[in-house]
């Protein structure tokens, strides 16, 4: 029980931050991940080149970052595609899906961009990725509405967290390299959709699933040892 109130606490605080930065960013234009899909800008260096006199400590933590989230964002592409195929057809639950998918589509669309900019290879694990997504998306929503919510909560709670720490941990990297500032604020970016998603979740009932506090506990713990499987991978 401490360590699921400790979650929630630090979702809360990660929750409140982004609802500020999501604030400013709102006002502030174009969102970050527009560049890789902006024909006027496919030239431009900070979609083009990555970090080179860096530590061997630096790039590590920004390939093993990388793959983590081309990972992710597979992974979460097949557990909302799972739902939806059990779910699509609810009037009320399939629209909310459809929105998060199509989310989860372009979160992927611009890694995969992402991931060959900076030279990193790809998760070994990538199968595993796709058909352990899909199966946990259909299974929770064969348990029903409510529990395809848990799911979804359970697993964007460790992701937001887990792009809050690449954040801290991208300090490291060089701050006058076109690329990084633009990489920062994609990664802000998918952390504010993973935590929204996280909302709707909440807002659909996803705290009335049938054992809600083990369903969450399985799936988060779940997701980080994949996290921690693609790292290495």
């Amino acid at each position: 029980m401490l360590s699921l109130a400790r979650s929630a606490s630090r979702r809360f605080v990660v929750a409140s931050a982004v609802r500020a930065h999501s604030t400013q960013s709102s006002a502030a234009g174009p969102l970050a991940s527009s560049a890789y899909v902006d024909p006027a800008r496919s030239r431009d260096p900070s979609v083009l080149t990555t970090p080179e006199n860096i530590s061997p400590e630096a790039r590590e933590e920004l390939e093993s970052a990388l793959r983590v989230d081309q990972a992710g964002e597979l992974a979460a592409n097949w557990i909302y595609k799972g739902q939806h195929d059990v779910l699509g057809r609810d009037p009320a639950t399939g629209p909310l899906i459809q929105d998060m998918w199509d989310q989860e589509k372009k979160h992927l669309a611009v890694m995969n961009k992402m991931q060959l900019q900076h030279r990193v290879r790809p998760t070994l694990l990538w199968e595993v990725a796709r058909l352990g997504g899909y199966g946990l998306g259909a299974v929770t929503a064969l348990m029903g509405r409510e529990a395809a919510m848990a799911c979804t909560e359970a697993v964007e709670t460790v992701i937001g967290e887990h792009y809050d720490d690449q954040l801290k941990a991208f300090e490291q990297l060089p701050p006058d390299h076109p690329s990084v500032p633009l990489l920062k604020e994609v990664i802000k970016e998918f952390r504010d959709d993973e935590l929204e998603h996280l909302d709707i979740a909440v807002e659909n009932d996803s705290q009335k699933a049938p054992a809600h506090a083990l369903l969450s506990t399985i799936v988060g713990a779940g997701c980080k040892v994949a996290i921690e499987l693609c790292k290495r991978f």
